[in-house]
């Protein structure tokens, strides 16, 4: 069976910093997009980054430039979002999600959020 679990989410003040986590069970992270995600209540859901396991090209969302860093452990199966400086406008349920695809389809993938496998979601919430 297909999996991905979410892990790492909490309540922190602004300027604090977590980690999530993306574990993936029932296949490995060959040739695959990592995706995060996010939806806070009442927003629609928004990319927030996404990284190819292949060669590690990356893309960000504007809001989350220079603050998020995503990565990829192959060996571990695992995917992180590296989250500093969190501001009360990142909480939201942070979701993962994975396919297969080719490294070129990173930017296209994040934009049009097209996986086939998600996680069920870990909430971040960022206290003012």
């Amino acid at each position: 069976e297909v999996q991905l679990v979410e892990s790492g989410g909490g309540l922190v003040q602004a300027g604090g910093s977590l980690r999530l986590s993306c574990a993936a069970s029932g296949f490995t992270f060959d040739d695959y997009v990592i995706g995060w995600y996010r939806q806070a209540p009442g927003k629609e859901r928004e990319g927030v980054s996404c990284i190819s396991s292949t060669d590690g090209s990356t893309i960000y969302a504007d809001s989350v430039k220079d603050r998020f860093t995503i990565s990829i452990d192959n060996a571990k199966n695992t995917a992180y979002l590296q989250m500093n400086s969190l501001k009360p406008e990142d909480t939201a349920v942070y979701y993962c999600a994975a396919d297969r695809s080719d490294s070129s389809m990173v930017a296209v993938m994040f934009l049009r959020a097209d996986f086939g496998s998600w996680g069920q979601g870990t909430q971040v919430t960022v206290s003012a």
